[in-house]
């Protein structure tokens, strides 16, 4: 009986981008023990994916399970993460293990001299890539995300009415989000009722685009992410930003609106619906400063924040219009 470890750290939207390689490990090698390692706060993930045989976490620092890994004895990890922290992992188990090609210099390149290096290879195919010589090849089924009972809601009881749209109005960063203003006047244009998806922090600008939007519902910092993921699940269609919840709801096979403000799809990180190619559109304004960051900031470095001022809010507003497939 072999035992592999995957280590994905963080964060929402990245785990759940490892779940094609937890299927399909188990499902090719139903032999495996299967084993993964992540941080407290987004271990509820992996707690609910049947492919998982055992979930460990940390909050802070590889010292708090050391010593329990290092029991399992495991036959091999597979570093999806690859950073210092999973480097002193890996000697400290002193196992095989393989380390996805995470392509550092190619991000700094695009970020920092707009040179484009990088691989038109979404960062699923990076991950395969990572285990292809253990015999785990992509099934194309695409992205897994697991509810459980109690996590799904009556969407009756906040007063959605199907065909809904939902928003995932956050981000992580700031540079990653429309301005809420924004927001209201892309709303205006969108016919069907939208349901405002976000956690604690976007609290504020849900009540101000529920307030200007009467088409809108606000349940911003109201519900779980499973609870969220559970009305992306029921809505027609999805607007979201380069998050979390895109991810979330390629594992539906939604048709996705992703709105991109300072990193671009390049990256990697775009919607992946294998069996759905072109159910999602992506819209991004081409100026030179992008991408400004891999990952965001909390204002635009450059004061004018035209990567996202600057989007084509009709544009956008004709593809949520539009019938679903």
């Amino acid at each position: 009986m072999k035992k592999y470890l995957i280590i994905r750290f963080s964060s929402i939207g990245d785990i759940v981008l490892t779940s094609p390689i937890i299927r399909c490990i188990k499902k090719q090698q139903p032999e495996v023990t299967l084993h993964y390692l992540t941080k407290s706060a987004f271990g509820f993930i992996l707690k609910t994916n049947n492919y998982v045989d055992k979930v460990y976490t940390i909050n802070n620092d590889i010292s708090e399970v050391i010593k329990e890994l290092k029991a399992e004895n495991y036959d091999l990890v597979i570093d999806l993460h690859k950073n210092l922290r999973t480097f002193r992992l890996k000697q400290k188990l002193k196992c095989k293990s393989v380390s996805f090609p995470k392509l550092n210099f190619q991000k700094f390149l695009l970020t920092t001299f707009k040179i484009r290096k990088m691989p038109d290879v979404h960062i699923v195919s990076r991950y395969f890539k990572t285990v292809e010589t253990f015999g785990i090849t992509n099934d194309q089924q695409g992205l897994d995300y697991f509810l459980t009972e109690s996590d799904i809601i009556n969407i009756t009881d906040y007063g959605i009415k199907e065909p809904y749209i939902a928003f995932a109005i956050g981000a992580q960063f700031a540079t990653k989000k429309l301005p809420k203003e924004k927001i209201v006047e892309l709303l205006s244009k969108v016919e069907k009722q939208v349901v405002l998806l976000g956690g604690s922090g976007d609290e504020e600008a849900g009540i101000f685009i529920a307030n200007n939007c009467k088409n809108s519902i606000n349940l911003c910092g109201k519900l779980s992410l499973n609870q969220s993921a559970s009305v992306v699940q029921q809505a027609e269609k999805v607007i979201s930003h380069d998050t979390g919840l895109m991810h979330i709801a390629s594992a539906f096979n939604k048709p996705i609106i992703s709105i991109w403000g300072n990193t671009v799809p390049e990256l990697g990180m775009y919607p992946y619906q294998p069996k759905k190619p072109t159910n999602y559109t992506i819209h991004q304004v081409d100026i030179s400063c992008r991408p400004c960051s891999k990952i965001g900031y909390q204002k635009c470095p450059k004061k004018h924040f035209n990567c996202m001022v600057k989007q084509n809010l009709t544009e956008i507003a004709e593809k949520i219009n539009q019938n679903a497939n």
